[in-house]
Parts: C-alpha cells; sequence; structure tokens
C-alpha cells in the first residue's frame, strides 16, 4: 500500500475535523465521570479510614488526560496521518496513563468505599482463576508487547484505520493491556497474587527488550503505507519514550525491593569512643 492510500484511509475517519465529533464529547464526559466519580469514592473512604493521599488524586487525573489526548482532540485526527503522532499516542495509552491510573490505586479505594458485602463479591472476583492468568506478569507481558507485535507488522494497522469498530478494539486493547502490565509489575494496587521481584524484574528486562527491539524494527520496516521519515520519527519516540516510562518501573520495582529486604526495625547505634 502506498504512502498516500495511508493517509487517505487514516483521514477518512477525521476529516473535515476543525470542531469535535459527538463520540468526543462523549468520551469528554465519560472521562469527566470517572474523575468525579473517584472524588466521591475518596470523600466516602475518608469517613471511615485514613485520609486518601493527595498525590492519588493527581496521579487518576492526569493518567484519565492521557487517555482523553490520545482518543479525541487534535492528536487523535493527526494520528490516523501522521505515524509519529500515531506513536506519541501509543505511549500515552499504553504506557503512561496505564502508569499514571495504577499508581491512583483505584482499586484499593473501590474497596475501602463500598459495603462489605460487595466488597467480598469483588474480593472473591479478584482471586478467581482467570484474574490469577491474566495477572501473571508474563501473561501481561504477551498480551502488551506481543499485541504491539501484530500491531505493527501484520496488516491490522492498516485495517483499523478503516474500521470504527477495529480502531475502538485496538485501542481499548493497547490501554488494557498495559494497565494490566502495570500492575502486576509494581503491585501498588489490590493485587491477589504478589510474584516474586525477581521474576518481575526478569520479565521487565524481557518486555522492554521486546518494545525496543521493535520499535528499531519499525524504524527499519515501516508498517504498509508510512513514510519512511514518518516510520524513522515514530520508531524514535516509541523507543526513547518507552525507555523513559520503563526507566520508572525500573526505579518503583528496585524501590520495593530494597523496602521489602532491609530490616524492618533497623535503629541507628553510634560508636563511643
Amino acid at each position: 500500500m502506498s504512502s498516500h492510500s495511508f493517509h487517505h484511509h487514516g483521514a477518512g475517519m477525521f476529516e473535515g475535523a476543525t470542531l469535535w465529533h459527538p463520540w468526543e464529547w462523549i468520551l469528554s464526559f465519560f472521562l469527566a465521570g470517572l474523575i468525579l466519580l473517584y472524588w466521591t469514592a475518596a470523600a466516602v473512604s475518608n469517613r471511615r479510614h485514613r485520609i486518601w493521599p493527595a498525590h492519588r488524586y493527581v496521579c487518576w487525573i492526569a493518567g484519565l488526560n492521557c487517555i482523553g489526548l490520545s482518543l479525541a482532540g487534535p492528536l487523535a485526527r493527526l494520528a490516523p496521518a501522521n505515524f509519529p503522532m500515531h506513536m506519541l499516542g501509543h505511549l500515552l495509552l499504553g504506557m503512561l496513563g496505564p502508569l499514571l491510573i495504577a499508581f491512583s490505586a483505584p482499586m484499593t479505594l473501590l474497596l475501602r468505599s463500598i459495603n462489605v458485602l460487595f466488597a467480598r463479591k469483588i474480593s472473591r472476583l479478584l482471586k478467581s482463576k482467570l484474574v490469577h492468568c491474566i495477572s501473571h506478569p508474563l501473561v501481561a507481558a504477551l498480551l502488551n508487547i506481543g499485541g504491539l507485535w501484530i500491531l505493527y507488522t501484520t496488516g491490522l494497522f492498516t485495517a483499523m484505520h478503516s474500521s470504527l469498530i477495529l480502531h475502538i478494539a485496538v485501542h481499548f486493547h493497547v490501554f488494557a493491556a498495559g494497565y494490566l502490565f502495570t500492575v502486576s509489575l509494581i503491585c501498588v494496587d489490590v493485587v491477589p497474587y504478589r510474584r516474586s521481584f525477581r521474576l518481575r524484574a526478569f520479565i521487565l528486562i524481557i518486555a522492554m527488550a521486546g518494545h525496543g527491539i521493535l520499535s528499531k524494527y519499525l524504524y527499519a520496516h515501516p508498517p504498509d503505507g508510512v513514510p519512511s521519515e514518518q516510520a524513522k520519527l515514530g520508531g524514535m519516540l516509541m523507543y526513547y519514550g518507552g525507555d523513559a516510562v520503563d526507566l520508572v518501573l525500573v526505579l518503583w520495582l528496585c524501590m520495593q525491593w530494597y523496602r521489602s529486604s532491609r530490616p524492618r526495625s533497623a535503629s541507628f547505634h553510634p560508636i563511643s569512643d
């Protein structure tokens, strides 16, 4: 497929979009509703438990904004016909957004704000075999990184720009897989099955390698219809932007390992002469 075809199909879904589409308004109201819902849950939680940390509000709002920027507005309209903009949206939707939302600990807040009966039902769901399977870091990494390889090395990337249903499905998978991968590694929210630090660190290294190799592959082998220069810029953005987010995961994982390995009650005893 020629680059002209890529631009034509990509722009077709969003052409003439100087004003917001109805679905963009729907998305905006939906995200605003999630912010209000989070705020309400925190208010309920604060009456029963300790005050919900302020930084978690910030992470929730920032994470939802990453999702909104990637799916609506100028960036979303440029993305189908501009590969670097598409890749920026991928970083926001599949990496930075999930990371920020994971740090906001929405599941913990949910369990703190609902009654005991519903909390027990959710806890049983979190301990189910399905959740046990998909929350394993290896499975989450395969869904996340493997999904990206399928997207960019098959005809799926071209097809998603000419089918609204496929477009929505791909973007949902990018976010869901990114979030699942993140929470399986850093364990800042309710995690029924916490794997060892060594396993999580090993999976993170493999996933980083897979993401980096894919970015270099895209640099040299553009997806169908993507101009070479755009592929190079997009590949570089994927490589360095992905490394920046992965660095946060590495530092957080190391900090958790340090906290778990140090003595719980260490005291300082000065040596007297």
